[in-house]
């Protein structure tokens, strides 16, 4: 009777306990030891987890376990933390993920708790419960009482001291933690919750962003006993598989198809003690979406022919490589990892129960696998089809997200056709064997020297290549960067021509990523270095030999438009294109790549388009890992088969961005989703092209801030869920941001604005009357952070990438920021802070505005472009263009366009071109 109360409870124990009284203690004390934390609320579990720099671990450990043993919950803090609650879920209600689960859940049996409302908010937390006159707080307290107790809980804990000291110390703490000496909370004998006459059906539903889905959906008796067999991971590993032969091979070569998922998500929605998951994803083309009845077809061909010992060998070969040679992973990630298997597996398996395929005995094996496919039948499926196109045809609403369906009966002819036999289809078939998977890991004798950062090891007219040893992690991987030209379409393609070949090496934990960035192409391979670069050689030849037939070009033209259109839709995305669109010079928005797109683009461009980019290059590369080089055969290999000559000119790395006047100025833009209550604010303060000295006091600034605007802004004032300062580097001009994410139904953009004001001014007041301990103890602990070893290859290459991808090739940059700390006063901070407020501030206002209540109320923040309520596709970018761009205004000023405000722009100084923080 109370929907949301488990998440509701994780929310409140956060909130002081009686040993540690104070409301934001334990987050004001990890922020000031160099930690974070978190919690999430799932169907059967609530999981809590925070780390710390190692000598504040012990105190963090006693002040984390005082959750478990005494929290206040005091009715105050009840009252103002509901509003959190209400608005994660209003930030959720926007996620098409999110509504399809809500959707499926309302298909369970009635009184079944997979039917309920788990999210919870200020109706079902605050509003109901008032009229019902039920007390949350003894609610609360009661639900505390009966489930967090010490023989349900499991603890992990990770550090570099003793094990010995470690059991010492979580003995000597959590030993208080209550036990009620209650059974455990068992739902097991509520098995079937889909075995409804409403599940088996076909519900057309309307998604919020553009994107044309098919979901086929199983609800199995629960599957997780058998995990060292883990049937549905075998199955989903065939079914979603991407290499010639596969479903999706055939689906892409018929234009029907983009991508294809299958499996368990191992959530506690997907898998928990009623029941067991199996879906398949589809994301359609336009035409695969006017045949995805079609789709079955090749569906059952496959499954009808999975079960095979050379493939689950092969999967049990892979997954064994990547566990034996796994890298450290974060120990915040690592530590929940383990507590949830304690939870799920034997002692014996905690480590290993959701990683390996531990055997495949072909009579237990085999059955297992075999009873699971014997119900991936047709009248047990449930069809659920998001389109665009059922705007208008879908009269029902979901209660709780308000997602638009219909339902109808499933066609016979469907079902008829599943059970049939269907005539063989030489173009199905199961993987041929995997020639990427690595069998050698030695660890080569490299014919470079041991060197603490990377060293150019070539350097001509057409690229330069930089080289780093793995003297460190001594794993046989590898990793390597290349940057050639940025062009969305051209990357998107050349990935769907990539996706079948090299599938079978993403299966072989060696992975590719084609990223189309801010000024070039950047191709990134890893995984075992036995094989690495046969995956490389791939990648280069596809790119030289780059094709697109009209057909591929349509279909990707067209997602790409609803890419973009998905993208805008989140007004965080929104808020940081139109930023950004204002600072950076000559920056391309969004809208203006949606209209390029949409101007009659065709293949022909696009083959000229990539015969004249591939004309001229440079090429930079960064290499680490163990390889035995040879630069002349392997790493210019791109120059070769390319043939590309020289730039003729220096391409710059950065935009030059906007000088902003010394003025306050507000930009203001409706949301795009007409469904969507969610507002962004985000206040910017500019500081100008600063070196990296300035950069580690804005960072120390941002981290004395976090805390304290959590407080004020979320904790105190509840404006929404999400609130936090940031550090922003725009191509090397540096400043700072404070952004809130709230509700028009609750708070208009001017007052959230109104409302981070006075955080800053209350924060400016705090800052000088802090102490030099204060001071040294934020310092110590910022200090401790960069000097957080790195967990694994991954992150010391992504750090050396960036001085590369920059050009300023800082590989020690982390030092010299420790460097610049130790020699930081007190003085320094309190003064950068107060030369970026008052009339020295260079500010830039970004308002993101949802849909209100009342949505002609000027004053509500809620004012809209004419015409938007029957906006289709493109006039609702061409809202986007309607910014309001004021100075020092509560009030909408008229709109103007993309072009006004460029114009506007143009007459501003720009900061001459700047070495990022140099």
């Amino acid at each position: 009777d109370l929907p949301g109360l488990a998440h509701f409870l994780e929310h409140m124990v956060f909130m002081g306990s009686e040993k540690y009284p104070s409301e934001n203690g334990f987050d004001a004390f990890l922020k000031k030891h160099g930690g974070s934390d978190n919690a999430s609320t799932d169907c059967e579990r609530t999981v809590f987890q925070f780390d710390v720099q190692r000598k504040s671990f012990k105190e963090a450990l006693d002040r984390w376990a005082q959750f478990f043993i005494c929290p206040l919950m005091i009715r105050d803090a009840i009252d103002r933390e509901v509003e959190a609650v209400d608005s994660e879920y209003q930030l959720a209600k926007p996620s098409d993920s999110h509504r399809k689960e809500m959707l499926f859940g309302s298909l369970a049996k009635p009184g079944h708790p997979m039917g309920k409302f788990c999210w919870g908010n200020a109706q079902t937390l605050k509003q109901e419960p008032k009229k019902k006159k039920i007390n949350v707080y003894k609610r609360l307290r009661a639900f505390w009482k009966k489930h967090y107790s010490a023989h349900y809980m499991s603890l992990a804990v990770q550090s570099k001291e003793k094990l010995d000291t470690l059991e010492e110390w979580v003995r000597e703490i959590f030993s208080k933690v209550p036990n009620n000496g209650l059974p455990k909370p068992d739902f097991s004998d509520l098995p079937d919750p889909f075995d409804t006459p409403a599940f088996n059906k076909l519900y057309r539903v309307v998604p919020v962003r553009k994107v044309h889905a098919l979901n086929i959906t199983w609800a199995l008796p629960p599957q997780e006993k058998y995990y060292r067999v883990k049937p549905l991971h075998y199955i989903s590993w065939l079914i979603g598989h991407e290499g010639t032969g596969s479903i999706l091979s055939v689906l892409r070569k018929k234009c029907w198809a983009l991508a294809l998922f299958g499996g368990n998500s191992e959530t506690g929605f997907d898998q928990n003690t009623t029941y067991s998951i199996f879906s398949i994803s589809i994301t359609l083309t336009d035409e695969g979406f006017q045949n995805f009845y079609q789709v079955h077809k090749h569906l059952k061909m496959l499954i009808l022919s999975v079960d095979q010992f050379r493939i689950y060998e092969e999967i049990q070969k892979i997954e064994a490589n990547e566990f034996h040679y796994q890298e450290q992973i974060d120990p915040i990630e690592y530590v929940e990892d383990v507590c949830e298997n304690m939870q799920l597996f034997p002692k014996e398996d905690f480590l290993t129960g959701d990683q390996l395929m531990f055997e495949f005995n072909p009579q237990v094996s085999s059955s297992v696998i075999s009873a699971a496919l014997s119900l991936l039948t047709p009248e047990k499926a449930n069809l659920m089809l998001l389109s665009p196109e059922h705007e208008g045809q879908c009269p029902l609403r979901e209660k709780w997200f308000g997602t638009q369906y219909s339902v109808e009966d499933i066609q016979q002819n469907w079902m008829e056709q599943w059970t049939a036999n269907l005539e063989f289809n030489i173009d199905l078939h199961l993987p041929a064997e995997n020639k990427f998977i690595a069998t050698d890991f030695t660890l080569k004798p490299s014919d470079c020297p041991d060197t603490e950062f990377p060293v150019q090891i070539a350097n001509s007219d057409r690229g330069c290549l930089w080289y780093k040893k793995d003297n460190k992690f001594k794993i046989p991987k590898g990793a390597k960067h290349w940057i050639v030209v940025l062009f969305d379409l051209l990357v998107n393609i050349l990935g769907h021509n990539l996706a079948e070949p090299a599938y079978e090496a993403e299966v072989a934990q060696l992975d590719y990523k084609l990223v189309a960035g801010e000024h070039g192409l950047v191709i990134k391979v890893k995984g075992f270095n036995h094989k690495l670069p046969l995956l490389f050689h791939l990648i280069i030849d596809h790119l030289a030999d780059f094709s697109a037939s009209p057909d591929v070009f349509s279909m990707f033209s067209e997602q790409l438009k609803k890419t973009y259109f998905n993208i805008l839709i989140k007004p965080e995305k929104l808020s940081k294109d139109v930023r950004l669109l204002i600072l950076e010079h000559s920056r391309w928005s969004m809208v203006e790549k949606y209209q390029a797109l949409s101007a009659g683009l065709s293949s022909d461009d696009l083959m000229e388009f990539s015969r004249c980019f591939r004309a001229q290059l440079f090429a930079e590369g960064l290499v680490q890992g163990n390889f035995r080089l040879n630069v002349d055969s392997c790493l210019f290999l791109w120059c070769r088969k390319l043939q590309f000559t020289k730039l003729p000119a220096e391409v710059p790395v950065m935009f030059q961005v906007v000088e902003l006047p010394l003025k306050h100025h507000v930009c203001k833009v409706k949301s795009l989703n007409k469904g969507d209550a969610n507002s962004e604010v985000t206040v910017y303060y500019q500081s100008g092209p600063k070196n990296l000295k300035e950069y580690t006091l804005m960072e120390l600034l941002v981290m004395h801030m976090e805390e304290p605007c959590f407080d004020f802004l979320r904790t105190k004032e509840t404006l929404g869920y999400h609130v936090y300062p940031t550090c922003r580097n725009t191509s090397g001009v540096l400043g700072f941001s404070v952004t809130v994410e709230t509700q028009a139904t609750k708070f208009n953009t001017e007052l959230v604005e109104l409302k981070i004001e006075e955080f800053l001014t209350s924060f400016g007041e705090k800052l000088s009357e802090l102490t030099e301990d204060a001071f040294n103890t934020q310092v110590t602990a910022l200090v401790k952070l960069k000097e957080c070893e790195d967990t694994h290859l991954g992150e010391e290459v992504d750090r050396n990438w960036s001085e590369v991808v920059t050009q300023q090739y800082v590989f020690n940059r982390l030092n010299k920021e420790i460097d610049a700390l130790r020699q930081m006063s007190r003085s320094e901070l309190v003064l950068w802070f107060q030369e970026h407020r008052g009339q020295k501030s260079r500010k830039l206002s970004v308002h993101v505005v949802g849909f209100g209540a009342e949505e002609n109320d000027e004053e509500g923040g809620g004012q809209r472009g004419e015409g938007h309520e029957d906006a289709e596709e493109d006039s609702m970018y061409g809202e986007v263009s309607k910014l309001s761009f004021l100075q020092a205004s509560p009030k909408m000023a008229p709109a103007v366009s993309i072009m006004d405000i460029q114009a506007f722009i143009k007459n501003l100084p720009l900061f001459p071109y700047h070495k990022i923080l140099e």
